[in-house]
């Protein structure tokens, strides 16, 4: 039996930018998915989740062909197409999963299934990291259906600790951000998905097109909202219809409050990171509208909370996750205060997760695993 680790991901800044090729400053967490495998005779894929308790299992040469079931079982046969299709063997095998990555919190808890999936059915074939990466971008979009970009996967992988990654979505590389060690992470959960989700995630994804499409009939040399600088936002929206108008602004404008937010950090500067966080969810909620009630309330608690410097929702948006920077002593009282005002309003208790950064997918002992 071998055992593969990959991590979920909150993401600092950079919201919906992936996908428009642009700029993201994920960190890697300790929560994570471990996928054991165990070779098997048969010419079969058996797939057990542990915490759903559900198992399922395919002829192996029937995958190539296989539709989607629409279940969490889709992003694994999705990546055992990418692999086949790519030339690499799946073999016959038993793979267990186990994640402590929460589902539907926008933590990705996807990629992290993907990532170590992708790893127990490669099983030590030689492969380029970031080929896991796109081959696991590619299940996604591909057979899952979910337009996403390639940051959830790419930080799954190369993920590295005490780091944040400022990934260039564009070239697909990156280079390592040190955050300041006076401030704490933490993400808070909403505890709800909306229906929403996953349908205006698409929406969004074809507004940025439209966006990119009205720009180049003046501007030709744009290939993508990551080519449309921030002094040129009133000069070329004028002209664009009011919705994708106000994506392409949010896009626009939240490229610049990443390189704005690693220049705080590299200055130390914990109040303008804060002012950060604050101008992307608000950015989010009015511009890109994905927020929801449920974020823009534990956003505006945490704001009123002494020793928050900035809170923002995070990842796709409709429920999930908030993202917040505290100062280490007002720590504790911040979690306790978050949950007992979020319980109030919405007669919900929010999981909160302190957030270190962590190092990216890799093989692990089995002691580990267990």
């Amino acid at each position: 039996m071998r055992a593969f680790r990959a991590p979920g991901r909150v993401n600092l800044i950079g919201e919906h930018t992936d996908y428009n090729l642009g700029f993201v400053l994920p960190i890697a967490l300790d929560l994570a998915c471990i996928a054991k495998t165990v070779p098997a005779s048969g010419g079969r894929l058996r797939v057990r989740s542990e915490n759903r308790a559900e198992e399922k299992e395919w002829d192996l040469t029937a995958i190539p062909s296989l539709q989607p079931s629409h279940d969490w079982t889709d992003y694994v046969i999705g990546v055992a197409r990418q692999l086949i299709r790519a030339g690499y063997v799946v073999g016959p095998q038993n793979i267990i999963i186990d994640s402590s990555v929460p589902e539907g919190s926008g933590l990705s808890s996807s990629a992290a299934l993907e990532v170590s999936c992708a790893l127990a059915m490669l099983n030590g074939q030689p492969i380029d990291r970031l080929r896991i990466a796109q081959l696991c971008q590619g299940a996604e979009r591909e057979f899952v259906g979910i337009p996403s970009g390639i940051m959830d996967q790419y930080v799954a992988v190369f993920g590295l600790e005490g780091s944040a990654l400022e990934i260039d979505c564009r070239s697909l590389t990156h280079r390592t951000v040190s955050l300041p060690p006076n401030v704490e992470i933490f993400a808070v959960n909403t505890m709800v998905k909306h229906e929403l989700a996953q349908s205006a995630y698409k929406e969004r994804t074809e507004e940025c097109a439209a966006a990119v499409e009205s720009i180049q009939n003046h501007y030709p040399q744009v290939q993508s909202l990551r080519d449309v600088g921030a002094g040129a936002l009133g000069h070329i929206f004028g002209g664009l219809p009011n919705t994708p108008a106000r994506r392409a602004r949010h896009i626009v404008a939240e490229n610049e409050r990443v390189k704005q937010f690693i220049r705080a950090c590299q200055s130390g500067n914990l109040r303008k990171m804060g002012d950060v966080f604050f101008a992307s969810h608000r950015s989010l909620r009015l511009d890109y509208e994905v927020s929801c009630p449920e974020l823009d309330f534990l956003v505006e608690s945490a704001q009123a909370i002494d020793g928050v410097y900035g809170a923002r929702m995070t990842g796709g948006g409709f429920g999930g996750c908030t993202v917040n920077l505290v100062d280490p002593a007002a720590e504790e009282k911040f979690q306790s205060e978050i949950a007992k005002r979020y319980l109030e309003r919405f007669s919900i208790t929010p999981q909160v997760y302190r957030c270190r950064p962590s190092a990216g997918a890799s093989e692990v002992t089995m002691n580990y695993a267990h």
